[in-house]
C-alpha cells in the first residue's frame, strides 16, 4: 500500500539501500585473481577454478557465462585459445582469449563432467539438462571473495567481468580495445564501465613527453 508524501508516516521509512554500499563494485586486483585461484585450488573446487578463471579471461556478463556450452570452448576435444559468444543483452557477439590457466582449468573440469559439446559447461546440480543460475553464481562469488577475506558488498559477479577489462586499461590507456572485448555498442558505456575520469586521463598524459 502506497504512502502520500504528505503523510508522516513517509519520513519514518527506511530505503532499501540504507546502510548498503551501492554503485559499481569493484574490480579484482592481480594479487587478488591469484589469492582466489589458490583459495579454491586449496579446497579442490575443481568446477568454481574454471568457473572463476573461464569468467575472468570472458569478461562476459553473469547471464552469458551461465549459459556458455562445452561446444562453444570445445574443438577438437581440445580447448579453444579464442571463442565467440553472442550477448544477450546486446545480441551482438563477442569474442574473447582462453590463456593457459583458464584452458587447463577447463579441461580439467570438463574431464570430470563429461557431456556433449550441447551440454552446459556448468550444470545445475539439480536438473543437469539445465545451467547454473545467475544467483548460484553470485552466491558463489561471494564465497569466493569473503574465502580470501575481501568484503563481499564491495565485490560481485560484475567485478570478475571488470578485472581485466581493468587491467587491460591501466596497462594500455586504450580504450577503444576495452569497448571491442566488453562488447559495448558505445565508447561512452565502457568509459562509464571502468570509471575513467580527469584523473586518469591527467596520468596518462603526465607519462607522455613530446
Amino acid at each position: 500500500m502506497g504512502l502520500s508524501e504528505f503523510d508522516p508516516a513517509v519520513h519514518e521509512r527506511v530505503s532499501w539501500n540504507a546502510g548498503r554500499k551501492v554503485g559499481p563494485k569493484r574490480a579484482l586486483k592481480p594479487r587478488q585473481i591469484w589469492a582466489v585461484r589458490f583459495f579454491l585450488d586449496q579446497h579442490r573446487r575443481i568446477r568454481d577454478r574454471a568457473l572463476f578463471d573461464l569468467a575472468i579471461d570472458s569478461k562476459l556478463r553473469g547471464c552469458d557465462l551461465v549459459k556458455m556450452k562445452i561446444g562453444d570452448i570445445v574443438c577438437d576435444r581440445k580447448i579453444r585459445t579464442r571463442a565467440t559468444v553472442v550477448q544477450q543483452k546486446t545480441g551482438r557477439p563477442v569474442q574473447f582469449e582462453l590463456m593457459d590457466d583458464a584452458r587447463a582449468s577447463l579441461l580439467k573440469w570438463l574431464e570430470l563432467r563429461s557431456g556433449s559439446l550441447e551440454d552446459f559447461v556448468f550444470p545445475s546440480r539439480t536438473n543437469h539438462a539445465a545451467h547454473i543460475s545467475t544467483r548460484q553464481y553470485a552466491r558463489l562469488v561471494d564465497e569466493w571473495v569473503t574465502g580470501i577475506g575481501l568484503p563481499c558488498e564491495d565485490y560481485g559477479t560484475h567485478s570478475l567481468r571488470r578485472t581485466k577489462a581493468s587491467i587491460i586499461y591501466k596497462a594500455t590507456g586504450n580504450l577503444r580495445a576495452v569497448q571491442i572485448l566488453l562488447g559495448h555498442t558505445k565508447i561512452e558505456s565502457t568509459v562509464r564501465y571502468l570509471g575513467v575520469d580527469v584523473e586518469d586521463a591527467l596520468v596518462l598524459a603526465e607519462g607522455t613527453e613530446i
